[in-house]
């Protein structure tokens, strides 16, 4: 790592864009890329321009398969489950996509009490849920210390006889000082998310009006320097793709992860990459100025996937279900489930409080995990890495040599046999223990095989959160 590159301003847009300006490349080229990505080293800058310039149908077939190889081979058939919590609607800021918009008339504004996270902690705890999510607007009624608050009610939420309980916060806050994000450290939040919306320095102004403090394009992009040195482990990045040329905000994220690395001898532990919805009283949601079509959304995925092979990729219910289904083969990793953008709404279906922007997939955490089953995917609600230890670079330097395997498919099935035993429907059980044992009949070493099966006895008996 290099103290001297924290805090630096690291997007060049013109060699940014420069990239992007050069001719398609041939068939060659991109087989010699693609035959590169499958050694699980990532890719240069310069590579991940050439893969964003393919046209061809039958290249950015090409392209999807190495990504779905690469998918298979590091992460094999889990996809981790969560849901945000939305704690508030109210906001300073003024972005034109939003419809949390300072300026926007048309919705209810709230800001959850203690109480009422609480209750939405309790009923995504008996719908399965162990990892939340915490998200809100940016104000001075939920600044750090009501999510200090928020982040220790959530955490001491307990159901069904004190068994289940959150095991993983993740927050989506506005950037802050490091003491700040020492202060969260310190209540054990697991990921802190922040986007970009938009790399370009530029472009960025037209989005987020000056007189905010999101309308500082600097202080924004630097804020995981202050993350990291704040003592958060593992930071999640993302772009707004619909704002701009989704190609230059695809190269920003990976020179983002780039100099993370160089900083701080980590990289981003996930990337988010929502697109632009319909949004009540937000401009530029119902007239997006750079729609990213379907098929480029496919290609970006699987461009991100084969280039930060390590990384994360999430993938939110603004999305619809068949393209949620289709790009767990393709890269995502991590997937909402049976989401609601409007503070209050999981205890209250009924609450009116304003949306963030449009779901496209509705379907329940029980439809989603039989879905997974039906693509022969489990969902991991896993947490043992980080209550282990397991975060940052500790992370990476066993997830690089295929280390982290041996606690993460083990793990995975841990959490799914507890979901099937305690919430699920019949149809969805009975699927998913055929799954638990087609997998463990799979697993080579017999000694873990065994310990992987004395412990799904243990979950059936009704003991519960084991993990290696």
């Amino acid at each position: 790592m290099n103290k001297n590159e924290r805090n630096k301003l690291f997007i060049d847009r013109d060699k940014l864009y420069s990239l992007l300006d050069k001719k398609v490349p041939q068939l060659s080229q991109v087989q010699d890329i693609l035959s590169k990505a499958l050694k699980l080293k990532g890719l240069n800058l310069e590579e991940v321009a050439t893969l964003l310039r393919v046209e061809d149908p039958a290249m950015i077939h090409l392209i999807m398969e190495t990504a779905r190889r690469v998918k298979e081979e590091i992460y094999g058939k889990r996809l981790v489950l969560f849901a945000p919590i939305y704690t508030g609607n109210v906001c300073i800021n003024n972005c034109t996509y939003c419809s949390f918009r300072r300026d926007n008339k048309l919705i209810k504004r709230k800001v959850l009490s203690m109480d009422e996270i609480a209750e939405e902690t309790r009923t995504l705890l008996r719908e399965g849920h162990k990892r939340v999510l915490l998200i809100c607007g940016e104000s001075k009624r939920n600044d750090t210390d009501y999510m200090v608050e928020a982040i220790r009610t959530t955490y001491g939420v307990r159901e069904h006889d004190g068994r289940d309980y959150i095991r993983r916060i993740n927050v989506e806050l506005a950037p802050m000082e490091v003491e700040d994000f020492a202060r969260l450290k310190a209540e054990k939040i697991g990921t802190y998310v922040c986007f970009q919306e938009t790399y370009d320095p530029v472009l960025y102004r037209n989005f987020h009006p000056a007189d905010t403090k999101k309308g500082d394009y600097e202080y924004r992009v630097t804020v995981m320097d202050r993350a990291m040195e704040g003592g958060i482990n593992d930071v999640g990045i993302g772009a707004l793709l619909g704002l701009i040329d989704y190609r230059f905000e695809v190269l920003a994220m990976i020179e983002h992860a780039n100099h993370l690395e160089r900083a701080f001898g980590c990289g981003c532990h996930t990337v988010s990459v929502p697109r632009i919805e319909p949004a009540i009283g937000a401009p530029n949601a119902d007239n997006i100025p750079s729609k990213v079509s379907d098929e480029d959304f496919k290609k970006l995925v699987a461009i991100i996937r084969i280039s930060l092979p390590y990384t994360g990729i999430i993938l939110s219910t603004r999305e619809n279900d068949v393209m949620r289904t289709e790009l767990i083969h393709y890269g995502v990793s991590q997937i909402s489930a049976g989401s609601r953008t409007n503070p209050g709404s999981y205890a209250h279906e009924e609450e009116q409080t304003g949306s963030q922007f449009s779901l496209g997939d509705h379907r329940t955490v029980d439809q989603m995990i039989a879905m997974m089953a039906n693509e022969g995917f489990i969902p991991s609600f896993c947490t043992g890495c980080y209550r282990k230890g397991r975060v940052g670079n500790d992370f990476m330097d066993l997830a690089k040599p295929g280390l982290i395997k041996q606690f993460c498919m083990p793990n995975a099935i841990f959490t799914y046999k507890e979901y099937l035993e305690d919430f699920a429907s019949p149809e969805t059980k009975e699927k998913g223990m055929k799954v638990i044992e087609n997998l463990v009949n799979a697993v080579e070493n017999e000694a873990l095989r065994e310990k992987i099966t004395a412990n799904l006895n243990l979950i059936h008996e009704g003991k519960r959160d084991i993990y290696f």
